[in-house]
C-alpha cells in the first residue's frame, strides 16, 4: 500500500528518514534502501535545507524508485526561487516523485556553505500555495501546464520546548493546513507524557499527525542535546541509563524502540532518524515490535 493510501485510510504509518551522499557514490544508500523496502512505508530524504552540501534530494528519491522504495522530498526556499522550485516540483513527479514534505531550511551559518547566498523568495505557505497552483494546471505567472503534476503533500512542524511554543506552532500549522497541508510531521522528544499533548494537540487540526524518533548514539551525543536542545526534553534518566548499560549501542536501541511503542496509540505514524546508522534501522523497528 502506498504512503498515501495509507495516510488515506487512516492507518499507521512508518517513515524512514535517510541522508543523500556527500558526494556520487550511492552504494551505501542502495544497500540501506534495499533492507528497508520491506521494513517501512516510505523514506525521507532531507535535501540541502539541513545546511550540509549533498546530492540532492531529487536524485536520492530517483535512486530509491530504482531500489522500489517510495520517497518523500523536502521542498524549502531557503536557496531557490520560485521559478527554479517549480522546475523541481515538475522534475519530481517526471521522476515518478509523488511525496513531498515542505520544511524551513536550516539558518546558514550553521552549516558547511556559510557563506552561500540565501535567495527565501517563498515561504512554507507561499510553497504550499504553488505546489496547489501546479496540481490544478498553471503555473505562478498564470500559464497552462501541459500536463498537471499530483502530488501527496504535508509539512515538518518546528521544535517545541514548552507550552507557549506549542500554541503557537499549533496556531501556524493550521494556516498551512488551510493551504492544502496533507499531514504533519512532528520533531523528535523523550518526554513522552508531553510528546502525547503535543500529538494530541495538533491532531485538532484533523490531518494525520505523524511523531518522530531519534536514535541515540553515545552518552556525549545525549548529553550534548540535553544541554543545547532544550525541544528534545531529554533527561539526565535517559543520560544516565545509557552510562550504565553493559551495551551502550543496544541500549540506544531499546529506547528508540520504547519511544515508538509509546507513541503507537496516539500518533498517526512514526518517522525514525538514525543519522547515519540506517543499518540499525531494522534493528529499532523489532524492539518495537514493527
Amino acid at each position: 500500500m502506498s504512503f498515501k493510501a495509507k495516510l488515506t485510510s487512516g492507518e499507521w504509518v512508518i517513515l524512514a528518514e535517510m541522508d543523500t551522499p556527500k558526494g556520487v557514490d550511492i552504494s551505501n544508500m542502495v544497500s540501506h534502501a534495499r533492507f528497508l523496502k520491506s521494513r517501512v512505508d516510505a523514506v525521507v530524504l532531507p535535501d540541502l535545507d539541513t545546511g550540509v552540501m549533498h546530492l540532492n534530494a531529487l536524485a536520492g528519491g530517483s535512486v530509491l524508485k530504482q531500489q522500489g522504495v517510495e520517497p518523500v522530498i523536502h521542498v524549502y526556499g531557503r536557496d531557490k526561487n520560485r521559478m527554479a522550485l517549480q522546475g523541481d516540483l515538475l522534475a519530481a513527479h517526471v521522476l515518478g516523485i509523488h511525496n513531498l514534505m515542505v520544511v524551513q531550511g536550516e539558518e546558514m551559518i550553521n552549516g558547511d556553505h556559510p557563506d552561500a547566498k540565501i535567495v527565501d523568495d517563498m515561504d512554507e505557505l507561499g510553497i504550499l500555495n504553488m505546489i496547489q497552483t501546479l496540481m490544478a494546471g498553471t503555473d505562478l505567472a498564470g500559464f497552462e501546464l501541459h500536463g498537471k503534476p499530483e502530488f501527496t503533500f504535508g509539512i515538518a512542524a518546528p521544535p517545541i520546548a514548552d507550552a507557549g511554543q506549542l500554541k503557537q506552532a499549533v496556531t501556524d500549522a493550521g494556516k498551512k493546513v488551510a493551504a492544502g497541508a496533507g499531514y504533519i510531521v512532528l520533531q523528535p522528544m523523550f518526554d513522552l507524557d508531553f510528546y502525547r499533548q503535543v500529538i494530541q494537540a495538533f491532531s485538532s487540526l484533523n490531518v494525520p499527525v505523524i511523531a518522530s524518533v531519534f536514535l541515540l548514539k553515545n552518552v556525549g551525543m545525549a548529553r550534548y542535546i540535553s544541554i543545547n536542545d532544550p525541544s528534545f526534553r531529554l533527561s539526565e534518566d535517559v543520560i544516565k541509563r545509557i552510562r550504565q548499560a553493559r551495551d551502550r549501542d543496544s541500549e540506544c536501541l531499546a529506547i528508540a524502540g520504547e519511544i515508538i511503542r509509546g507513541l503507537k496509540e496516539v500518533s498517526r505514524g512514526v518517522k525514525i532518524s538514525a543519522l547515519g546508522w540506517e543499518d540499525k534501522l531494522p534493528a529499532i523497528l523489532d524492539r518495537a515490535g514493527l
